[in-house]
């Protein structure tokens, strides 16, 4: 029989010490069978403590995704429109997942966590660094009739979600920054990636893909390339945030086409990290200075150049304080 290293850090979570001869015959395997998983937890970037004589532990413990406990958290309207609910080990991303789902069944309506991402990505091709069993790597996939069009501002939409399912479990200062990013106290809390597949005019589906920090390792903070928080301060669970980000989410998904960005459009202004700064945004073909005046009710950026209103969608455009 073989061990897995999520079977063994099931019994290592709880944070106390675990000798190799109780790991083994809690798991029926050898010793040799369980040092041998031991050793990878490094390259997962979980912290592993060895005493002599009382054997091993993870100080602070590690809680692992369950798909039972975030389905049980979830609000009755938002666990109505959830088909299905899959957390997965280590894969290259949940969005990436999401879309071979795609391929096999059509998926709409569900939801895939991971514990750990190797392939995970930000917008523009950013890497996401995405540490095993510390943070929230989520995709949610929903279809929707009439093309890209009725897609306009959704980025922002779900951006207000996750900040109003944070909140409610007692963050503060929480603010958004255009098009994706979820901040804390002005640093990177997490983000979100739509990715579209099927007709851009007819039938199509969305992969809403959120990246949120809730306990990054110190080991692995200095890979980061950008000022960032997280959610340690405050203990939360993981699952109990995920099941808070589905109830804010897939009620959103639901409705959007019949509301559209509009009803989030003031809220999202309200937390707005940037408007009525000067920031720089950047295209392709173009760095352009101005002062943000907030978002069109199609979620473009609006932007105050000279005097004059321009407007910049989504895509290959980014936005940073101006220098």
């Amino acid at each position: 029989m073989t061990v897995t290293v999520r079977q063994l850090l099931e019994v290592l979570g709880d944070g106390n010490f675990h000798s190799g001869e109780a790991l083994g015959k809690a798991l029926s395997v050898s010793r040799t069978a369980i040092w041998k998983q031991l050793s990878k937890l490094s390259d997962l970037h979980i912290d592993l403590e060895s005493v002599r004589g009382r054997g091993y532990r993870i100080p602070g413990g590690l809680e692992l995704l369950s798909p039972e406990e975030i389905t049980a958290g979830l609000k009755p309207d938002a666990g109505a429109l959830l088909t299905a609910l899959q957390v997965l080990d280590t894969i290259d991303s949940t969005n990436a997942y999401a879309r071979r789902q795609l391929e096999l069944d059509g998926a709409h309506g569900s939801a895939y966590l991971a514990e750990c991402q190797t392939g995970g990505r930000g917008r523009m091709g950013r890497t996401w660094v995405s540490p095993y069993g510390r943070n929230v790597y989520l995709s949610l996939v929903w279809e929707y009739e009439g093309g890209a069009t009725v897609l306009e501002g959704l980025s922002l939409a779900v951006g207000v979600a996750v900040r109003r399912a944070v909140t409610a479990l007692g963050v503060a200062d929480i603010t958004l920054k255009w098009p994706n990013d979820v901040l804390r106290d002005g640093r990177k809390l997490g983000g979100i990636l739509l990715e579209m597949t099927g007709d851009p005019v007819g039938t199509c589906r969305v992969i809403v893909g959120i990246g949120l920090n809730i306990n990054v390792p110190s080991g692995i903070a200095k890979t980061i390339d950008q000022p960032w928080h997280d959610l340690a301060d405050h203990g939360l669970s993981r699952n109990t945030i995920a099941a808070a980000i589905l109830s804010e989410l897939l009620p959103l998904l639901s409705d959007y086409t019949r509301t559209g960005f509009t009803p989030y459009r003031e809220e999202w202004q309200g937390y707005d990290a940037h408007r009525g700064e000067t920031v720089q945004i950047r295209t392709p073909r173009q760095s352009v200075t101005g002062v943000a005046r907030g978002v069109a009710e199609n979620g473009a950026l609006c932007l105050e150049v000279d005097g004059q209103l321009q407007y910049f969608s989504g895509g290959e455009v980014s936005l940073r304080p101006a220098d």
